[in-house]
């Protein structure tokens, strides 16, 4: 015989039943969430931070007691569901030092894009977290089978009245209505825009959420022309003089490839490296053409953030709603440094070894203007793997097929993925691995992670070294820009040791290198943000005559370290400067719209548009037999 739960009989028992179980989601929800600002104890203290950031759940717990009538299987259910947010936060605060933001859940739709083999790697190895998980929907299975309903099934109507009501409030707190920015605000809670860390700390991570969704998901950041005008009339000397500097003809026009090197970083800004030489071609390198500090805006993940700024000079610090670009992209045409080399008579292709789709690159290189996307399914059938993804040789090699020694000047824009986290997967060879020499402090987990990450980014060297080798010997000029994406998730190790500088891991930049292999130089040292690297290498190519890239290299001095992660301590702005950063934004903002070209200086009669045309149909095919 089945033994049910016993509930009081009386309304007035069943009321307080319902408001003691709500008191304790809160509770709990504080609890769970762990910060001070939402903690147990500060609903007596200050009741409207747990009531806020438990708001959410209490809602759904009460919608699913009206479809179910089981009061602790609906609010179970609801703390459940609550319970795998926080645990998705815990693995991106462990991996990447911050907290989940908005538009962190448009990664939903990338995991049957190739985003669940990539993701699933930062999953906990522990077996506990998937026990806890399995107990609870236990629990829940057991309260529907033994809990008696609440009340009767028939309430003339009142169920169904209720269900609406808390099905429209929540809906429109979940979508951001703004009708909820009276109470979900800076005032009423505590919410730092520039900082989702100290907002989670003091508010919870679920009102963290909610308040940035609300304040800025809707929010579109206007152009101001009057602004735009000023800062190129300040600039217009300087503008003239550069887009009338001597340009490479055409025929002489070198080809180019660039390299997006996942994770990449110099190691010897660590403490504890700072006499290591574990990059030997990239220090080589250095001493024969320009490279310095790069200053990227993420940190950990998020490639497409810096790629796509390298691939259209747009700071995307002026784009604050914009978190994943090529999935918030709603344009079919966007201005790029690929369109300015279509525009002269480049062919332009884009090498990525994994699944296109992912990212929404297919979608969004044909929006930038690629004339093909070589992906993993071109890459020959035995392409050499190490670790979980495909390594940095068989891009090298791919890099070499793809070029060719006669016809129009080219663009590659080759992307690796070796050295892509977690660090935890035994690479091709262990003992080169093992045999890696990890400072002092640095034990356990932590330890095999680094000596995992340094085995993978010195390959990424090795074939630097390598593809440089091959470029020099080709009869065609060819330029190579090399830099990393990102520093990697390494942030128990960044703790541990600190960085030369004593930076802060999420503004602490990266390396970037741009040579020209069989004519080596002197070396010459500049920062630079990502977003300025294409107007560096169209002026090293000798195209001068963009003004949009060109203005962007004149800003270099004042602008270039303001581009860090978000969540990155804020850098000191003199006047100056913030006039010249708010000015660039609206600049920014019409060049995405399509509506700055009107305001720019013309160039020199006879030379190609500052912005080209039609997007190209772009080709998903290699074109070359392997």
């Amino acid at each position: 015989m089945t033994t049910r739960l016993a509930l009081p009989q009386s309304r007035l028992a069943r009321l307080a039943l319902l408001v003691a179980v709500a008191i304790l989601f809160v509770l709990l929800t504080g609890l769970i969430d762990g910060h001070k600002g939402v903690a147990p104890l500060r609903l007596l203290i200050q009741p409207k931070f747990p009531l806020a950031n438990a708001l959410p759940g209490l809602l759904l717990g009460g919608l699913l007691l009206l479809l179910s009538r089981r009061l602790l299987w609906s609010f179970g259910l609801a703390y459940l569901l609550q319970a795998v947010l926080y645990g998705v936060n815990a693995l991106k605060v462990e991996n990447l030092g911050t907290p989940l933001m908005p538009a962190d859940f448009r990664m939903v739709g990338q995991l049957r894009k190739g985003g669940f083999h990539l993701l699933a790697g930062y999953l906990p190895h522990s077996p506990w977290p998937y026990l806890a998980l399995l107990a609870g929907l236990a629990a829940i299975i057991a309260l529907w089978h033994f809990e008696p309903p609440l009340f009767a099934r028939r309430t003339r109507g009142k169920r169904l009245v209720g269900g609406a009501v808390l099905a429209v409030t929540l809906g429109s707190l979940l979508a951001g209505s703004s009708a909820w920015a009276g109470f979900y605000n800076g005032r009423t809670l505590w919410l730092e825009p520039w900082s989702a860390a100290s907002t989670t700390i003091h508010s919870g991570l679920v009102s963290s959420l909610l308040m940035f969704h609300i304040q800025y998901g809707h929010a579109k950041r206007k152009a101001d022309p009057a602004a735009v005008k000023q800062l190129l009339a300040q600039n217009e000397p300087a503008l003239q003089q550069h887009m009338q500097m001597p340009s490479t003809p055409a025929s002489a026009l070198p080809d180019i490839v660039v390299i997006q090197s996942e994770s990449f970083f110099d190691p010897s800004t660590l403490r504890g490296y700072e006499h290591a030489d574990l990059t030997p071609n990239l220090r080589r390198l250095q001493a024969e053409g320009t490279s310095g500090p790069l200053y990227v805006p993420t940190f950990g993940g998020g490639t497409i953030r810096t790629e796509f700024e390298v691939l259209t000079g747009l700071s995307l610090r002026y784009f604050e709603d914009m978190q994943f670009p090529y999935l918030q992209m709603n344009r079919k045409l966007v201005p790029s440094m690929v369109r300015a080399l279509n525009a002269r008579g480049y062919e332009t292709v884009a090498i990525h070894g994994n699944d296109p789709a992912f990212w929404n690159r297919t979608t969004a290189f044909k929006a930038l203007g690629f004339d093909r996307f070589v992906s993993r399914a071109q890459f020959p059938a035995n392409a050499a793997m190490d670790g979980k993804y495909m390594a940095d040789s068989a891009m090298t090699d791919e890099i070499m097929d793809q070029l060719k020694d006669s016809g129009p000047p080219q663009f590659l824009f080759a992307i690796s993925i070796e050295a892509h986290g977690p660090y935890d997967v035994e690479p091709a060879n262990t003992a080169e691995r093992d045999a890696i020499r990890v400072p002092a402090g640095i034990e356990g987990k932590e330890k095999l992670e680094l000596q995992d990450y340094i085995y993978h980014i010195q390959h990424a060297d090795h074939e630097l070294g390598r593809l440089a080798a091959l470029l020099a010997k080709r009869s065609r000029p060819t330029l190579l820009l090399f830099y990393g994406d990102h520093l990697p998730a390494l942030t128990n190790v960044y703790h541990t040791l600190g960085f030369v500088d004593g930076g802060n891991m999420l503004s602490e930049p990266g390396t970037w290198l741009l040579v020209d292999p069989a004519h080596p130089g002197k070396a010459v040292h500049e920062d630079i943000a990502s977003w300025m690297l294409p107007g560096k290498l169209l002026d090293t190519a000798g195209i001068h005559d963009d003004a949009y890239f060109a203005l962007t290299q004149l800003l270099v001095p004042q602008l270039a370290r303001l581009t860090r992660a978000p969540g990155a301590p804020l850098s000191d702005e003199s006047s100056g400067q913030q006039q010249v950063d708010t000015d660039m934004a609206s600049v920014a903002l019409l060049r995405m719209k399509g509506k700055l070209d009107k305001l720019l200086p013309v160039s020199a009669p006879g030379t190609p548009s500052n912005y080209a045309g039609q997007p190209a149909a772009m080709s998903t095919s290699a074109g070359t037999a392997h």
